[in-house]
């Protein structure tokens, strides 16, 4: 690429990769009370940075949570306007003792940036900021019009960002949302995901007896919610991975003919993808699919923990008043959060055993969502993907789910456009999350190619 724009971010790399670092060593952590400060530290950081390479009308904006940080550039006439997506916020670094170098000491080995954050989503949000300020420094405007919006609490379902999206349409007004925060299919390969899974995460807690009781004296009487929980969970899925609830899978759409196609000639090694990313010894889930409609196209249900009782070491025989368990489940185009969560508080209810009360808690939800490829937005990110990757690009689907999708889709109608630079084996949510130097490097480059051919 011969733009000035892309000239000025390979001119300037060492200085963006630093900067990323700095951004990496806060430890914002949204879900953690104790790091409320760091969040707000880097947002106040993020606001600065975006007032100084240009943009304008920078500000926070106060939720019941993590501040958002705003900003516009508004001065192309009669060219598209873009909404510029990012979250700060991370995940929590446990277990600690599994991570090789620090996790907010960000660390260079073997062509990849370590530290927590440094794919989901600072690194990939940061690019948006140096694509911006390339174009900026270069030419002193943009090709078109873009919004900037950042949120501190994606990682905990983003309920600020959704409220401020639902109260102040006229505040977003654009037409494309550009969020990078998905992957590569494969190193070198661009990649566009257009689809994908929402989510409903749930807390079931099960009461039996007033207080905690002795099981020597009670045990055979009194009711156990822990084993009690254990009976509801075991028949919420049978053992082929088929969801019990009734209705579930009523309103699942199937991918189109073609789209599976698509999928099967993908680079897709199922053997390497059980042992290198998942690490178990067989793969599990619904027969007759493969896994990549498992995970892209299937809805599914899985429990996250199950905090309780006594865990500490030694031994205490008791049975506990109440047992707590962490539920969600990822739903697919067609399938709505409200309807799947009512289907299951029901079904729960039902078969809750005798002896206990159960409680169904909803505690954040999102929708899925599926982008038509033909919009220009999503053929234009395709040529300037071509332009510095030398591929054609491959569409996706992600089995995770980005909240925010939904809801610019549904309060703004906005198309989104999910241009991500993450590896399969990025390791977020997990030790040793890594950002890939290169793509970086080339995440920042295909941005500034995107916007310029977006505002031909």
């Amino acid at each position: 690429m011969s733009s000035p724009a892309v000239a000025f971010a390979q001119a300037n790399h060492t200085r963006f990769l630093e900067e990323l670092k700095e951004l990496l060593r806060i430890p914002s952590i949204s879900t953690l009370p104790e790091h409320a400060a760091d969040c707000r530290k880097t947002a106040e950081k993020l606001a600065a940075e975006l007032k100084r390479i240009g943009m304008e009308n920078v500000r926070l904006i106060e939720t019941k949570g993590h501040p958002l940080v705003c900003a516009d550039w508004l001065h192309a006439a009669a060219k598209p306007t873009a909404l510029m997506y990012g979250h700060y916020d991370v995940q929590p670094a446990d277990p600690l003792d599994e991570w090789h170098t620090p996790p907010f000491e960000p660390t260079e080995r073997n062509g990849n940036l370590y530290a927590r954050g440094a794919v989901d989503d600072k690194g990939q949000m940061y690019m948006h900021v140096k694509a911006l300020e390339s174009l900026l420094a270069a030419g002193g405007k943009l090709p078109l019009n873009v919004r900037v919006l950042l949120e501190g609490e994606e990682e905990v379902g983003g309920e600020g960002i959704a409220a401020y999206v639902a109260m102040k349409p006229a505040d977003l007004k654009a037409d494309f949302a550009l969020i990078s925060d998905t992957e590569l299919f494969a190193p070198g390969l661009p990649t566009l995901c257009v689809g994908l899974r929402g989510m409903i995460y749930t807390e079931l807690e099960v009461r039996g007896a007033k207080t905690d009781l002795h099981s020597g004296m009670y045990g055979g009487a009194a009711p156990n919610p822990f084993v009690a929980l254990a009976q509801i969970i075991a028949g919420l899925k049978d053992r082929e991975g088929k969801i019990l609830i009734p209705g579930f899978y009523d309103d699942v759409e199937a991918p189109s003919a073609e789209e599976l196609a698509a999928w099967k000639s993908l680079p897709f090694d199922e053997e390497h993808y059980r042992e290198t990313e998942v690490g178990s010894k067989q793969l599990v889930g619904e027969a007759g699919y493969s896994v990549l409609e498992r995970t892209w196209a299937r809805p599914t249900l899985e429990v996250h923990g199950m905090p309780g009782g006594f865990i500490g070491a030694g031994a205490k025989t008791v049975i506990p008043a109440k047992a707590l368990a962490k539920i969600s489940m990822r739903l697919v185009p067609n399938m709505t959060p409200a309807k799947s969560f009512a289907q299951y508080k029901a079904y729960v209810e039902e078969i809750t055993p005798a002896g206990v009360e159960v409680s169904v808690r909803l505690i954040h939800q999102g929708d899925p969502c599926l982008i038509p490829v033909d919009n220009p937005y999503i053929q234009a990110a395709t040529k300037a993907l071509h332009e510095v990757w030398g591929k054609d690009t491959v569409f996706i689907r992600s089995g995770g789910s980005i909240p925010i999708v939904g809801d610019l889709d549904r309060h703004l109608g906005l198309p989104s456009v999910m241009m991500g630079f993450g590896l399969p084996d990025d390791n977020l949510h997990a030790p040793n999350e890594k950002f890939n130097l290169e793509n970086f490097r080339l995440g920042i480059q295909s941005v500034i190619g995107f916007l310029e051919e977006a505002g031909k």
